[in-house]
């Protein structure tokens, strides 16, 4: 388990080998870092961007202990004037970022990072390692949502994902794609979303009768959820439903279905429960949901009421990486990039504008120049400056939720279908694409020369 006292170290070896050289070269001048990412996955028409404000808290604590600078020491591969350079590191610079939940596309930044060049290098691993996270499992979750419609979908996802801190943390992610609730105590207290729950199988099976556990359960927690299917389904709602009829103390709000056929299922457990006049109990459903099961259930017209979703969105399980990327855009005022085939990368610093039409739809992005202007609302704005972060800059969840809600809303309505759709409108501004190849020909010159 990695502790937050620990975070300065995790990073790769390189970074901390190119500080060092940038270090021992005098090489102290300010660099731009962009991070963006290339391609959409298949499956995505939008990434719903998370983490890029909130990574600022962590830089703003980052330091190396003497003990981190003990166990650098042990690799013997660092010079004592640097790990006495690193036991002073502080973040100096500054970070702007879209705001949280903000639909993004390809080469559009996530953040840019401005600082002295080993400062920023420093970063990479940590801001690639954290932002990826929360961005891949939003996205994914915000895909469930928008295939559940008005129905709540509730996290149930902490026992398969990859790492406590995934675990953790994706309770924001999910928060923020609109979900309504967690089984994940930690995350919902500490993220501020609804802790829901209902009960395992091995409850109902540790009592002789499975009536003697739904009492129970009802008498414990008035109003809560039964697991009806460990036996038989419909036998235990007829159950239930003849018990709460004899009994009007008894409070149960739903009945959860979590295999078998969910629409028959659904189907005949409504007519059970209509039947005995129990209209206002819900029924809902888990079992291996994602988004393609739930709009199934939703086109077919199952009575279900809302879902708890567990793989799908714990490990984002048809997309889980995101090719994130973080590039040096500019070093010493010089503009600066990657020229690779098919990873060539924009110089400079950057705005991205967020162009709507009069109905509020977005219909077009353009990416240009730090400096320039263009209609439109400008997405990147400063979080954090000399090291200190803005608290006016970094809104609280609610509010980032409501965001995400409004942007999402706003997206075309191909981009909200689960089926892949026509590529989104980004535009790379002249003045980019000029400095684009003025770079390139800077650079073929220095290489000629060489």
């Amino acid at each position: 388990m990695v502790h937050e006292k620990d975070l300065a170290l995790l990073v790769d070896l390189y970074e901390l080998a190119m500080a060092q050289a940038y270090w021992a070269e005098g090489m102290h001048d300010t660099a731009v870092f962009s991070l963006f990412f290339r391609e959409l996955p298949e499956s995505r028409n939008f990434m719903l961007a998370c983490g890029q404000q909130q990574v600022a808290t962590v830089i703003e604590t980052l330091k190396f202990s003497r003990e981190h600078i003990k166990r650098l020491e042990s690799l013997d591969r660092f010079q004592p004037g640097f790990l006495e350079w690193l036991g002073k590191f502080r973040f100096s610079g500054h970070i702007r970022a879209v705001p949280e939940g903000t639909p993004l596309f390809p080469q559009e930044p996530l953040l840019e990072i401005e600082a002295p060049i080993a400062e920023a290098q420093i970063l990479e691993s940590l801001v690639m390692n954290y932002v990826h996270l929360e961005t891949v499992l939003a996205s994914k979750a915000v895909r469930v949502k928008l295939a559940a419609g008005d129905r709540p979908v509730v996290d149930f996802g902490m026992r398969r994902m990859h790492g406590m801190d995934a675990a953790h943390r994706s309770a924001r992610a999910f928060r923020l794609a609109g979900l309504a609730g967690t089984s994940n105590v930690l995350a919902g207290l500490d993220f501020g979303l609804t802790v829901s729950g209902t009960m395992a199988h091995s409850f109902v099976q540790a009592y002789s009768d499975e009536m003697d556990a739904f009492r129970v359960y009802a008498r414990l927690y008035p109003g809560t959820t039964l697991l009806v299917d460990t036996y038989d389904t419909r036998r235990a709602v007829r159950r239930i439903a003849e018990w709460l009829k004899q009994d009007p103390e008894a409070r149960v709000s739903a009945i959860r279905l979590d295999s078998g056929d969910l629409v028959a299922e659904s189907r005949d457990c409504r007519a059970i429960l209509d039947e005995a006049g129990l209209e206002d109990i819900r029924i809902m459903a888990s079992g291996g949901q994602d988004e393609y099961e739930i709009a199934r259930l939703t086109a077919a017209d199952a009575p279900i009421d809302g879902f708890g979703v567990g793989t799908a969105i714990g490990v984002s399980n048809d997309a889980p990486a995101l090719e994130l990327a973080y590039k040096l855009t500019e070093y010493a005022g010089q503009p600066r990039m990657k020229n690779s085939s098919g990873k060539q990368s924009l110089p400079g610093a950057k705005q991205v504008f967020r162009q709507h039409a009069p109905d509020g739809q977005m219909r077009g992005d353009v990416i240009g120049g730090r400096e320039e202007v263009f209609d439109g609302e400008p997405l990147l704005s400063p979080v954090m400056k000399h090291g200190v972060v803005l608290l006016d800059a970094i809104h609280s969840p609610d509010d980032q939720a409501h965001y995400a809600m409004a942007a999402i809303r706003a997206l075309p309505p191909e981009l909200r279908e689960l089926a892949p759709a026509g590529r989104f409108p980004v535009i790379i501004s002249r003045y980019l694409k000029a400095l684009q190849a003025d770079t390139l020909r800077r650079m073929q010159r220095g290489l000629s020369s060489s």
